[in-house]
């Protein structure tokens, strides 16, 4: 295709289909050339077009063009040639694509090769039994000890993708594919680092000293301006904690990942969701990376809803005795805002942290009383449900605010709430 020919990129129209099948059986041989073109182009960017190709004949003289072309003494070619082979998503010619892509995989330009590694994963999504039985995936696995590093990286994001799809055990890291990924793991771009650092968080270290060894060469990604890498590393390295048998190393390592989390916080809000989604995982986990942190999660008057729905969420995995006056503070000043659904998770927090927190319970009630006598009808209702729990959890010990509660029935009108009030 030359540079004029990006008009065939153009989003897809309804019909598009049944419209290039037309112009596939022209009489006219440059409608027919544009129909090509228009095929390449919606399988390069990943469109299926299989319906077009019912006729074997007509797919393997289109296959044929890509065969030669995979052959090409421009590497661009080659590997543009094996990539549109691959989204040619047509069973019965599957076999014409194993040749070329064995060539492909050997190709002395790793440009060709990281194309083609990622080509045997989508013909494994086609043929699963033929990539095995043609040796695809020991080829794969030997371009982990490839001396590009973008080979490699794109050796493992294949393998992990075909690992993900099949109930066998496809690719185990052993400790010299691990030497080889870790030197990788330093020269690749940041999107292989997170295939890379996604493998090796699946690797389970033999024991203490491996483990402290290989996170000692994935902490400086955690200084990575990427937060897909930042995440992958702290993912990764909470995995080899776990065999961690050094309190000082663990505390260390808590060190330096609570301020890349932090960091993440500042993104723009849909970075930050994605981030909190995480850190949510993390402090169920290991909470003291972020003890002193809580501040950070505080909800800010211009968060979008979504953000602060999950800030609210860690605040509650992060209170202790020594921030809970803080933490009550807050919830306390969310239960007065304007959106319905988030001052009643507010108010379910108080109530969440009173029965996680028992000498905090005491003051966490204080808190609920406070805001039964605002006398808003939802307030009301949803602090009386969440008293409830508060009773359950201790029970005989807070019943004296009975009476209390009593005086705000008339602002009621949820059944679950009045039902409490008619408890003994």
């Amino acid at each position: 295709m030359s540079g004029h020919d990006s008009k065939y990129f153009s989003t897809t129209k309804k019909g598009e289909i049944p419209e290039l099948k037309e112009e596939l059986n022209s009489q006219y041989k440059d409608k027919r050339k544009d129909a090509v073109k228009k095929v390449i182009a919606a399988m390069t960017v990943g469109k299926d077009v299989s319906s077009l190709f019912t006729d074997p004949d007509l797919a393997i003289l289109a296959v044929n063009t890509f065969v030669k072309d995979s052959q090409d003494p421009n590497p661009l070619i080659r590997a543009l040639a094996v990539r549109t082979m691959g989204c040619i998503r047509v069973d019965k010619i599957t076999e014409y694509l194993c040749d070329p892509l064995q060539r492909c995989l050997k190709d002395d330009d790793p440009y060709v090769r990281k194309t083609a590694a990622i080509c045997v994963a989508k013909l494994y999504d086609i043929n699963a039994e033929l990539v095995e039985d043609r040796g695809f995936l020991e080829s794969l696995k030997d371009l982990i000890s490839d001396n590009n590093p973008m080979v490699v990286a794109n050796a493992v994001a294949a393998l992990a993708e075909i690992q993900d799809n099949s109930n066998s055990p496809i690719f185990e890291i052993t400790s010299h594919t691990l030497s080889k990924l870790l030197t990788a793991l330093n020269e690749c771009t940041e999107w292989g680092q997170v295939f890379i650092l996604d493998a090796l968080s699946r690797y389970k270290a033999a024991d203490a000293r491996e483990a402290e060894n290989i996170v000692e060469r994935v902490t400086p990604r955690l200084q990575h301006a990427n937060c897909a890498v930042v995440l992958s590393a702290v993912k990764m390295i909470l995995q080899q904690m776990e065999l961690i048998t050094s309190t000082d190393v663990v505390r260390n390592l808590c060190k330096k990942m609570a301020p890349p989390l932090v960091t993440l916080l500042s993104a723009e809000p849909e970075i930050q969701y994605v981030a909190l989604r995480n850190i949510n995982l993390i402090v169920q986990k290991r909470p003291t990376i972020l003890a002193h942190e809580i501040k950070v999660f505080f909800c800010k008057y211009n968060d979008p809803i979504y953000v602060k729905m999950e800030k609210l969420e860690i605040m509650i995995k992060l209170a202790s005795d020594r921030n809970i006056d803080q933490v009550l503070l807050e919830f306390k000043e969310y239960a007065t805002e304007v959106d319905v659904d988030f001052v009643r998770k507010a108010v379910r927090a108080i109530g969440r942290c009173a029965i996680k927190l028992e000498r905090a319970a005491e003051r966490c009630i204080s808190v609920l009383l406070e805001l039964i006598k605002i006398k808003v009808n939802y307030v009301v209702q949803e602090a009386i449900i969440v008293i409830k729990d508060i009773f359950r959890r201790y029970p005989n010990t807070y019943e004296s605010i009975i009476a209390t509660l009593c005086e705000s029935l008339d602002t009621l009108d949820e059944p679950e709430a009045k039902v409490l009030l008619l408890l003994p």
